[in-house]
């Protein structure tokens, strides 16, 4: 999702995108960008979801209605699940530009007329969407980069020991770039996978001629047959079946960087397609050949053809893998910013590109879980048991927040009920069918969410009693104003303090006061916030309040999708009056140690995760873009 083709906010006077429509060739150039960063995921599932679906619905006894059934089930889960639901409704909803789970869950927090149960229904519903799809994120390189490399073993049984060193040289190499940016690479991104979808459209076109009978299965009818002849076989399948739509929520994460007409149309014209085209000719290729069905992907090219088609699927599931990890940096930004995670150091690695950012601890984290899911799983067959369980359960959540918005905000009444109630009986069936193979492997997507969403809780709770114990109970502001005049001495210079709150003094104030018995000639308390929207437009930016006798109240606002940037937003104060030199200002900021208390307010083991996330955040003054040579910290000790 953070690419070089991503590009700089525009906008209007409401924090909106821009609406104004952008020339056909930068459409042009968007559709092909999105090709390569939207539709990495679900552009790379043809090298594994057909021998699945088939391996499901027929197993070694392998039957015409087996393969003419599966076929017909992945055609109109593609139809429904991706066309009419993520591109025709879900990217309708639009959170001043942005998309994703978060912002979803912000906008479908903000209709009209919800309960208290179901808002906190619906902050639960996107911490779980966040950490499944962190999962999905863990998952996604392995199976990918994996089933592409175990092409190499096809033509030469000989190579198969190669195939597990070299999907872990990949993927480390591909882990080690990452502090570089994608600069470069992200411009070869749409080209090479636009290669590769027109390779998947020819090789399909290749089969499909040589066993047309297979266009029966665009008829329900063969699902339908499937599932009246072997009902348990053919629900169980549902959970391989999901495999041909992983990669929906990128549809809907990356409208804010390429717009909601160029993911649509990449869809309409060129993706869906093209993966159609492949799918009906592996499965053409495995009714003529039921042998095929051992690798039906690398069964559609000629035998001259086979390792250009390996090297080609692997740097397209490259491809897919570095759009799922730019998306997990997106979602660990927001979730920094949102206070769902601890400060965590976020680079930018480009100077033009906002979007493009580095996150070193959560690259750590993903590169040494993917290694290990790799080295406990070892081939795709086995990795494709742990996968779907996220996938679908992020898009349960997605069709209940949307459906929130849809009844709520667009007031589609009765259709509402009808529309979403077919798409979460579909949800539920896919579910249901990955939840039966938690035991085989699906436990670790459901074990990594839990984990996720463990740390995220104790450090919602704890940050809470934190706030209340370190900003809670200190010297109201008002009342330190009353007394503002007898301080012994007023130094030249402006001092901002960081406060947690506006209506109490900082303690590094205090403290200050205490040790050093001066005060500054002008004082600011600055607080800052950070909403539940994407960006927030300038004229919202600051809120100055003149305190009198040198004082001042700062208050900046940021959208989970900026960065807070402290001294550059500082700059816009010069219009409220008050204008700040930032090489000649003091930033003072209060440094807690968390200490544990006789009687700590969580539970043990809560309070001391939460004391190590809180050890291990990142410097405010690091976080907040502070000049170094302009920060004191004071410390203190809070007991939790």
């Amino acid at each position: 999702m953070n690419d070089a083709t991503t590009r700089s906010p525009t906008l209007d006077e409401r924090g909106t995108r821009n609406p104004q429509r952008p020339s056909l060739k930068r459409e042009n150039a968007l559709l092909l960008a999105a090709l390569g960063i939207v539709y990495g995921d679900i552009g790379t599932s043809p090298l594994y979801a057909i021998r699945q679906t088939v391996l499901a619905t027929g197993g070694s006894h392998l039957g015409e209605l087996a393969v003419l059934g599966g076929m017909s089930m992945i055609f109109w889960s593609l139809i429904i699940v991706v066309t009419v639901k993520y591109v025709s409704i879900v990217l309708r909803a639009d959170n001043r530009g942005e998309g994703g789970v978060l912002a979803l869950a912000s906008l479908a927090h903000r209709s009209p007329g919800l309960s208290r149960t179901l808002k906190s229904f619906i902050a639960f519903a996107a911490v779980l969407g966040l950490a499944l799809f962190f999962g999905d994120g863990l998952l996604t390189p392995a199976i990918s980069v994996l089933s592409a490399v175990e092409g190499l073993r096809v033509e030469n049984q000989a190579l198969a020991p190669l195939v597990l060193p070299t999907t872990l040289a990949i993927l480390i190499g591909l882990f080690l770039l990452q502090s570089h940016g994608t600069a470069r690479v992200g411009r070869l991104f749409g080209p090479v996978m636009a290669v590769w979808f027109a390779t998947l459209g020819v090789l399909g076109v290749r089969a499909i001629a040589q066993t047309p009978d297979i266009l029966a299965a665009v008829s329900p009818h063969y699902a339908y047959m499937l599932f009246l002849a072997e009902p348990w076989t053919a629900f169980v399948s549902l959970g391989a079946v999901v495999l041909c739509v992983t990669g929906c929520e990128a549809l809907y994460a990356d409208m804010g960087h390429f717009g909601r007409a160029p993911i649509r149309d990449a869809w309409l014209a060129i993706v869906l397609p093209c993966l159609l085209l492949n799918y009906f000719g592996q499965s053409a290729a495995i009714l003529r050949d039921p042998t095929a069905i051992d690798h039906p992907f690398y069964a559609l090219a000629p035998g001259e053809l086979h390792y250009p088609l390996v090297a080609l699927a692997t740097i397209a599931a490259i491809i897919a893998s570095q759009a799922v990890i730019s998306g997990v940096f997106s979602l660990t930004r927001q979730a920094v910013l949102l206070g769902k995670l601890p400060r965590m150091e976020i680079r930018h690695t480009s100077a033009t590109d906002w979007g493009q950012i580095f996150v070193p601890r959560a690259n750590t984290i993903m590169l040494i879980g993917v290694i290990a899911i790799v080295m406990v799983f070892q081939s795709s067959d086995n990795l494709a048991t742990a996968y779907g369980i996220a996938v679908t359960g992020v898009m349960a959540i997605d069709t209940f927040m949307i459906a929130i918005v849809a009844t709520k905000q667009w007031r589609w009444g009765k259709w509402a009920f009808l529309v979403f109630g077919l798409l979460g009986l579909i949800d539920t069936a896919f579910l249901s069918a990955n939840a039966l193979k938690i035991i085989e492997g699906g436990w670790l997507p459901i074990a990594i969410a839990v984990a996720i969403m463990l740390l995220m809780d104790a450090w919602r709770e704890g940050r809470k009693i934190f706030v209340e114990r370190a900003h809670g109970g200190g010297l109201a502001l008002e009342n330190f104003l009353a007394r503002a005049d007898k301080t012994p001495l007023r130094v030249a210079g402006t001092a901002v303090y960081m406060a947690g709150r506006l209506d109490r003094v900082p303690h590094a104030l205090l403290h200050n006061l205490k040790h050093n018995q001066v005060l500054h000639e002008r004082v600011i308390l600055l607080h800052v916030i950070v909403e539940d929207i994407p960006f927030v437009p300038p004229e919202r930016r600051i809120a100055v309040q003149k305190l009198g006798k040198g004082f001042h109240t700062v208050e900046l606002h940021f959208g989970f999708f900026e960065v807070s940037d402290v001294p550059r937003a500082l700059e816009a104060a010069r219009s409220f009056g008050l204008a700040i030199d930032i090489d000649h200002t003091t930033f003072f900021i209060g440094r807690e140690t968390i200490v544990r208390g006789a009687r700590p307010t969580m539970r043990l083991w809560r309070t001391k995760l939460f004391m190590a996330m809180a050890a291990a955040a990142l410097a405010p003054a690091r976080f907040f873009r502070l000049p170094p040579g302009r920060v004191i910290e004071l410390g203190a000790q809070v007991e939790m």
